[in-house]
């Protein structure tokens, strides 16, 4: 039986185990900051997704990401950075409180630091979101169990100059390949979340060099 990830006590030891880091992280300039929306649809967890836009400009156009985006000068830190973004691609706000913590940061190909930020935000209507257009394609959520599958996990091997470089998860049969970056966050989060019922069979090094191509 899988656990009540959206159970107070299940926040209260996520925010116990994010508490140090997530003080840290505050305290540090970041290049971006994501939001990982854990969601009740229907009475099922699940994490919240987007599509992001073909009219953006950039390498990322038309991929899986959690909502969020580079960090501003105004932003006091890099949980207003994720909050900030996440209203602004989903009109959903969410409020400081339900923050639970940072994640571990992830390095995109030019090396810029992204710092995840877990928020429980609650029971979730989909048709209540305001995608904007310019930013956002689809907005989708994957329930945990989908993701807790192991049919539903894969990974994708790199390669340089013809030899093995690095590999990254890959979640697969829902309504978009997730992978990248947003495959990594989504690991980290299932980690932390359902460690007893997510284990990852493979390391990450370049993740932990602080040198991770996407």
């Amino acid at each position: 039986m899988l656990p009540d990830f959206l159970s107070a006590e299940a926040e209260r030891r996520c925010r116990r185990l994010l508490a140090e880091a997530t003080a840290r992280l505050r305290a540090r300039p970041a290049s971006a900051a994501v939001l990982v929306p854990l969601c009740s649809v229907r009475g099922v967890p699940a994490l919240l997704y987007t599509l992001r836009s073909r009219r953006l400009a950039g390498s990322h156009t038309g991929e899986v990401s959690f909502p969020g985006g580079k960090c501003e000068a105004a932003d006091r830190d890099v949980v207003h950075t994720a909050l900030r973004e996440t209203q602004e691609e989903l009109g959903l706000a969410v409020p400081e409180e339900q923050v639970w913590g940072t994640l571990r940061p992830v390095y995109d190909r030019q090396k810029a630091t992204v710092v995840p930020v877990l928020a429980g935000v609650g029971p979730l209507d989909l048709r209540s979101l305001r995608p904007n257009p310019e930013e956002v394609d689809e907005v989708f959520v994957l329930p945990m169990a989908h993701l807790l599958q192991t049919q539903n996990q894969g990974y994708t091997h790199f390669c340089r100059g013809g030899h093995f470089s690095y590999t990254l998860p890959v979640f697969l049969h829902g309504p978009h390949r997730v992978w990248g970056l947003t495959a990594v966050i989504t690991e980290l989060t299932l980690q932390l979340l359902a460690p007893g019922s997510y284990q990852p069979r493979l390391s990450i090094p370049e993740l932990r060099r602080a040198s991770l191509n996407k």
